[in-house]
């Protein structure tokens, strides 16, 4: 992203959270104030609806996230980290007594957030903070101070980051049992069937033009290994023909279908 300016990514995400409420009417993720915290007329976004493959994949992330979220507020977990937040509206919707939110972004998509929620009327609870760090400059352990066990929300991000800067926020996460976080990340376009490789290619063109380039593949056993080597005893990995099946009761994908995972995992 350019200094100075909000996530342009950030907002193309929040515009497919918003058109799947119109669309798809909330059908994979309910999210009452995607389409508020826009500012942007819903006919002009239906008009404008962007791709629906991208669209229902990043309605069935949020739906992975707040699901095992839930499922962990249940077990007793009490401190959500949204990494890279953008427009997301957890925060904002959160039902969960006593769970505080604290939101961690580039300091200018921060700022840029708060003007939108001014702007659209969306109340900020007092269960929700906000920290400012880039990912590349600066480090987790020196921003960011919890007081027991948290789940991390890491969502769009992984792929924007170097192997260096991925790594490192995944070991701060890895320091406290107890702590799980779910994120998603792409495999190479080298290993994707010709046509799936041209689209794929074709995309990563345009948000490197816009300064936003991705930097970062992993294949599926890679990511496992990183994993375990931090320690993370419990990994869900889900990749397309797993997406496919619990999110859209299709079961006609092979297994080992490269595309975008989401993958959960606990400390």
């Amino acid at each position: 992203m350019e200094t100075g300016q909000p996530s342009r990514t950030a907002w193309s995400a929040a515009r497919y959270r918003a058109a799947h409420q119109l669309i798809e009417h909330g059908a994979i993720f309910q999210d009452d104030f995607a389409v508020r915290i826009l500012g942007v007329p819903p006919d002009e976004l239906v008009a404008d609806a962007p791709r629906r493959a991208m669209r229902v994949f990043i309605a069935a992330r949020h739906r992975f996230a707040e699901d095992a979220l839930a499922a962990a507020v249940s077990r007793g977990v009490r401190q959500v980290v949204v990494l890279g937040a953008g427009l997301d509206t957890f925060a904002y919707r959160n039902g969960f007594e006593g769970v505080r939110v604290i939101e961690v972004d580039h300091p200018d998509t921060q700022a840029w957030k708060r003007e939108r929620l001014a702007a659209t009327g969306i109340e900020i609870p007092s269960s929700v903070s906000y920290v400012g760090v880039d990912f590349e400059t600066a480090t987790l352990a020196g921003s960011l101070k919890l007081d027991g066990p948290a789940f991390f929300v890491w969502l769009g991000v992984v792929p924007y980051l170097t192997l260096d800067g991925f790594t490192a926020t995944l070991s701060y996460i890895s320091d406290l049992p107890g702590n799980e976080v779910v994120f998603d990340y792409a495999q190479s376009p080298a290993n994707m069937p010709a046509a799936r490789r041209a689209a794929l290619e074709e995309r990563a063109a345009r948000v490197a033009k816009i300064g936003e380039p991705w930097l970062t593949y992993f294949e599926p056993d890679e990511i496992a290994g990183l994993l375990a080597g931090m320690g993370f005893g419990e990994v869900e990995d889900l990749g397309p023909a797993q997406l496919a099946a619990r999110f859209f009761n299709r079961h006609d994908l092979p297994p080992d279908t490269p595309g975008g995972h989401l993958l959960r995992a606990v400390r």
